[in-house]
């Protein structure tokens, strides 16, 4: 049974690598009505646009879609959500799912399955995906964020640094444990990549945006470890392969017009 739920997409007009990335052209629409597009190929009851600019607004109506106006001074993403879950009126129990303005190739798919992963267990506040690594160089590289699971597949823990860390396959003959002596993962190791997408429990959110900013969030430079420094739980959906990449800057901007350019040709 597909999860009943709303989607969110936060979406900021002021970009340091993209100047008024939300707006960019994509095959004649802007990037976060392609967003939108995206995700109204899902199993959500809505799906609204939460910005920060009349311009995004204006764009998201024009092609016939929801907007809501948030403040301007939200810290992030997640902050401007519990804004819009306001706005909204959605119960404390409804499932929200964040889905990012700047990936305008994202699986619908994967949406839906985030949403079923937090409605299958009543006692979760969130829920987000991983996919399995099978390239060292993803695993060992600190821009690729992984993921360790308990046996709920909830995450124990979220990290730059390569983890499970294999002590012996990644140690060299003479003992020295060293990233230089693996080339290749081992076949057990089942390490997990994060995807950032992420669901939650409406008054989650409302509780989230009181929680205090944990020492480890601050040392990774990962938002979501607030979450289990403050002792709450979040499950994860396995996905099978890794998701389209997002857009960050202007090189991505040029791949993701020339995949739409193709598709139409």
């Amino acid at each position: 049974m597909s999860a009943r739920y709303t989607i969110l997409i936060p979406s900021r007009l002021q970009s340091t690598r993209l100047p008024d990335k939300p707006l960019a052209d994509i095959g004649g629409k802007p990037m976060v009505v392609r967003v939108v597009e995206q995700a109204l190929q899902t199993h959500a009851a809505a799906v609204y646009v939460a910005c920060d600019d009349a311009r995004i607004a204006a764009a998201v109506e024009a092609a016939g879609q929801q907007a809501l106006l948030t403040r301007a001074d939200h810290s992030s993403g997640t902050d401007r959500l519990a804004e819009a879950v306001d706005l909204l009126g959605l119960p404390d129990a409804a499932i929200v799912v964040n889905v990012q303005g700047d990936e305008p190739l994202i699986d619908p798919a994967l949406i839906d399955a985030v949403a079923a992963q937090l409605a299958s267990d009543d006692a979760l506040p969130m829920a987000t995906a991983a996919h399995p690594i099978h390239d060292a160089a993803d695993f060992f590289n600190p821009n690729v964020v992984k993921v360790v699971l308990d046996a709920r597949n909830r995450a124990l823990y979220f990290s730059r640094a390569p983890i499970p860390w294999a002590r012996d396959a990644f140690t060299r003959t003479d003992g020295v444990q060293t990233v230089a002596a693996a080339q290749h993962l081992p076949e057990q190791l089942g390490a997990l990549r994060h995807i950032g997408i992420y669901a939650y429990r409406a008054g989650f959110l409302r509780t989230y945006r009181d929680l205090a900013a944990s020492q480890l969030e601050q040392i990774e430079a990962l938002e979501q470890l607030r979450v289990l420094w403050h002792g709450y739980a979040i499950g994860v959906h396995i996905a099978a392969h890794a998701p389209a990449a997002g857009v960050d800057t202007p090189e991505d901007l040029a791949r993701v017009r020339a995949l739409f350019t193709q598709q139409n040709s």
